[in-house]
């Protein structure tokens, strides 16, 4: 193990997740830095950190979820304030990393966002980056510094086991996902389909059909994020007509804009499975309305990572599949 360079570790939360940020201080036994965020009358952002950083080994925990943009500024704007504060290193603890679905041009004059997120990021201020489940894996590259991709399969894969055993066929909803359902069906144990789609408009999905046998099986659909779930609707559709006896879905990040969880809840799907990296409302009766909903806490995850690079200890075995 590598002697550790730095002095304590210290935790600090935005906004974008406080109650996530509170599971992690609670699994490292750690309190958070008290952070004062307030805004101008024209919604400028203000950021005052209540203690001293300097020569501290800061992790600063803030997912850039909806509200993606008053996130990120946070973000960028609590960096800059630990840089000029003399933290010994700055790592950004990023559940979930907003505009990661722009991370190549797909059509001209198309912009990178994922790529400009990254630049800016290190811009002010940070010198490692934390992740759960980036869109792509190409994301890491387009840092310089260094970044622990880490993954909820491990997580995810325990939750079909509890509910289904190995008897499951792991579904990718979409050709891109293929390499996702591999690891997940590689943990388990189980085979796996995939669900070819068609997009005839942009705003349209037509499934056309299923590649894989799922006949008589219980089908686990994996994606890295929910955002419309129109994907998955489309999926289990076409898998209850191809004879699936039942379909579940599970993903990392809930992003679910307005509509998502009544479409999911009218699909032909047993449950919804993701995890805490974005809140999903601030009111926990909308969510407890939706019965399908499971939600599992990567809080264990990210508290032991964050342990292992305060430590100097490798985090590869953290996120191997």
């Amino acid at each position: 193990m590598t002697p550790n360079p730095y002095s304590d570790l210290m935790l600090l939360s935005g906004t974008g997740n406080p109650e996530l940020s509170r599971k992690i201080a609670n699994e490292i036994d750690r309190s958070l830095v008290p952070i004062d965020i307030t805004s101008f009358a024209d919604g400028e952002y203000d950021v005052k950190i209540g203690a001293s950083v300097r020569g501290h080994d800061v992790f600063l925990i803030q997912p850039t979820c909806q509200p993606v943009s008053e996130n990120l500024i946070q973000l960028f704007i609590t960096l800059d304030a630990l840089r000029r504060a003399s933290a010994a290193r700055i790592t950004a603890v990023i559940p979930y990393y907003g505009y990661q679905r722009k991370e190549k041009k797909t059509q001209p004059r198309d912009p990178i966002s994922a790529k400009l997120m990254a630049n800016i990021i290190e811009l002010a201020g940070a010198n490692r980056v934390i992740a759960v489940d980036l869109h792509a894996e190409a994301i890491q590259g387009f840092f310089d510094i260094p970044v622990d991709a880490l993954t909820a399969t491990k997580l995810l894969a325990r939750h079909v086991l509890e509910r289904h055993g190995h008897n499951v066929v792991v579904v990718s909803p979409d050709a891109g996902g293929a390499a996702r359902a591999r690891r997940l069906a590689r943990v388990i144990d189980a085979p796996i389909a995939i669900v070819d789609k068609r997009r005839p408009r942009n705003d349209r999905i037509e499934v056309m059909h299923v590649v894989g046998d799922v006949e008589g099986a219980n089908c686990v659909v994996i994606d890295d994020l929910i955002s419309t779930g129109s994907t998955l609707v489309g999926a289990a559709t076409a898998l209850r007509e191809k004879g699936a006896l039942r379909v579940d879905v599970v993903a990392t990040h809930g992003v679910l804009t307005p509509g998502a969880l009544d479409r999911l809840d009218a699909a032909p799907i047993e449950e919804i499975c993701i995890t805490d990296t974005i809140p999903v409302q601030n009111d926990p009766g909308v969510v407890d309305g939706h019965s399908k909903l499971h939600i599992l806490s990567i809080a264990p995850l990210l508290a032991e990572a964050i342990v292992r690079v305060h430590e100097g200890r490798s985090v590869s075995e953290l996120f191997r599949s």
